[in-house]
């Protein structure tokens, strides 16, 4: 059974019930996640990893309109999205951006006809493929985002400046489109990147994903972390001034914050980075249920048995499958007490050396005070603990935020298996600025250094208000997605509002491990502040499948959206037909 499949088409928005109280913040507003979602999967053969899938998008809508009083009526919506690849009947989706205009949109006297994202050129739909993080700037509303592919110059990037600003030719920002950015070392698997008030950080590291690495007789995505990770740093809009940082190699999907250093006189003397660092490359393999390739570093290695999705790991080759558990377990909103009366499970063995499967909150430091050097003057771990998908208030994405806020677990590593046994049942709050303090005391060791070197049990266990480091801990066999931080109207701090994230009980699976077909999902609104305070449970007609990210939609977000003159439709050309056809073998041929 894949738990990335949902058992639910498309819905259209249907008011849905809920427990606790609303928070008037989000009337108006929508919470919406996107992943894979596979129409079909059977003609694979195997398990769909969690990139593939047809896209879908799955959100919570809080209709104040439909309401007719001041409170909002939450409304479950559920959406596939139509592309080139996907082209079902369900869809009504606009259409794609190229950077200068978007399909179905009314055309604007600003909008140009001169080439998009990709430019021309054979090979430009390949440096179209963008990174699945642009990043927005909340105060001048310009787009950063980047494109990679297998062929240099490897990475190219573009800006998109806010429509509005076309009007003020005083406040015009210069589109940067397709400009490369030099000294990229291959053709790398980037997802992210890091994006500051004034400069761009590109990653540059041993994770290769390249046909070409089939010739030298590696897999497509390759893993070498005997190479360099190399950070690539230049002013926001000139990639041609980048300067190319090094140390050890690592993974990094996901960065949470960045920001600008400065003197007293106003220069910018650094660059600063927090990002999720992975010392392996199973999460790649283990999100499709696919079995990782031995650590690089591991010098022995041995047979392992294919798990079910819902299978532990530990040594026991006869240990319970909780695919083949059951319970009619069921929570209402959580108590003050639950965290004291749900004893933590004792971690499993893993195979190979811990640092093999580190996954953990990183700061950097990159210096650009010496011209004559590029130096990482600060890389060590903020915690001891697994760390992924951050998440910060909006208004300090690109400024120094004082709390970063992310997902964790109790069992495992999230190199071990994000797809299988590894899922998160823990959401944590970092006090950033409180822990930078605390390393300016005590030091730690460059790379391989870690500040808080407590495990989550014993960060679950203190239950300490005024920790640097806060944990939620979901009750028994419930497990949640990426949470999102959404502010209160007239925050008092900037921790000031809530995380939003869907969760799944899974007593609702049968005796074989399978969803039953009244299988359903909740969202839950959680207390910023305390890490403790579930606010309310929005009841969902149907299972959310475990996916990637989630993004929050302010009611004046909502009513900004331009407005559209059609969707997209099935190509009714012969000629647009045989092309789509022609990609489709093409990216498939890729993988």
């Amino acid at each position: 059974m894949d738990m990335r499949k949902s058992n639910a088409l498309v819905i259209p928005p249907q008011p849905v019930e809920w427990s606790g109280n609303v928070p008037a913040e989000l009337q108006g507003g929508m919470y919406v996640r996107n992943g894979g979602n596979p129409i079909s999967n059977s003609d694979l053969g195997r398990d769909a990893h969690w990139f593939d899938g047809d896209g879908m998008l799955t959100g919570v809508w809080f209709d104040r309109a439909a309401a007719g009083t001041k409170k909002a009526t939450p409304r479950f919506v559920n959406q596939f999205v139509l592309t080139d690849l996907c082209l079902s009947t369900f869809e009504k989706t606009v259409g794609w951006f190229d950077g200068n205009k978007a399909e179905g949109e009314p055309r604007k006297e600003y909008v140009d006809d001169e080439p998009g994202f990709g430019d021309t050129g054979i090979n430009s739909w390949m440096r179209e493929w963008t990174t699945g993080h642009p990043k927005v700037d909340p105060t001048t509303g310009e787009m950063m985002l980047f494109h990679c592919n297998f062929l240099p110059p490897f990475v190219h990037y573009s800006l998109v400046p806010k429509a509005a600003s076309s009007s003020n030719s005083k406040e015009q920002i210069p589109k940067l489109l397709n400009a490369p950015v030099p000294g990229c070392s291959g053709g790398k698997m980037m997802h992210d990147f890091g994006v500051s008030k004034h400069h761009t950080v590109i990653l540059d590291l041993p994770l290769s994903l390249s046909p070409f690495n089939m010739m030298k007789n590696k897999p497509v995505v390759a893993y070498e972390p005997k190479k360099l990770a190399r950070f690539g740093v230049f002013p926001r809009q000139r990639p041609e001034a980048v300067r190319w940082f090094e140390t050890k190699g690592c993974c990094i999907f996901h960065t949470a914050n960045t920001w600008d250093e400065f003197d007293s006189e106003g220069n910018t003397i650094a660059v600063n980075m927090l990002a999720c660092r992975l010392t392996s490359a199973s999460l790649v393999f283990s999100a499709g249920n696919l079995t990782p390739p031995p650590h690089p570093n591991h010098t022995q290695t041995k047979d392992r048995k294919r798990m079910s999705f819902f299978a532990k790991y530990d040594d026991d080759e006869n240990v319970k499958d909780l695919e083949k558990e059951t319970s009619n377990e069921r929570t209402a909103l959580l108590s003050e007490d639950h965290l004291a009366r749900f004893e933590p499970p004792t971690p499993p063995l893993i195979e190979g050396d811990l640092d093999e499967e580190q996954c953990r909150l990183y700061f950097y430091r990159f210096d650009l005070t010496n011209t004559a050097s590029n130096d990482i003057t600060e890389q060590y771990a903020l915690s001891s603990i697994p760390f992924e998908f951050p998440t910060v208030a909006p208004n300090v994405e690109m400024s120094f935020a004082h709390y970063i806020y992310g997902c964790s677990t109790s069992n495992a590593s999230f190199g071990a298996a994000l797809g299988k046994a590894t899922k998160i049942d823990i959401i944590v709050k970092m006090d950033v600025h409180a822990l930078l303090e605390r390393a300016k005391i005590n030091r730690p060791e460059s790379v391989t250094g870690c500040l808080d070197t407590r495990s989550v049990q014993e960060i679950v266990s203190a239950n300490n208000p005024e920790d640097a480091i806060q944990a939620f801990q979901l009750p028994p066999r419930h497990f949640a997605q990426e949470a999102r931080f959404v502010p209160r109207h007239a925050a008092s701090s900037e921790d000031d509002g809530f995380l939003l994230f869907y969760v799944f009980d899974e007593s609702q699976l049968d005796e074989f491990g399978e969803c039953k077909p009244d299988a359903t999902s909740d969202l839950w609104v959680l207390d910023a502040r305390d890490m403790r305070s579930v606010v309310c449970k929005i009841h969902l007609p149907s299972r959310v499948p475990y996916g990637l990210h989630g993004n929050w939609f302010s009611e004046d977000q909502i009513k900004s959206q331009r407005g559209i003159e059609s969707v997209r439709g099935m190509p009714e050309d012969e000629k647009e037909t045989r092309w789509r056809k022609v990609r489709e073998q093409l990216i498939g041929a890729l993988g």
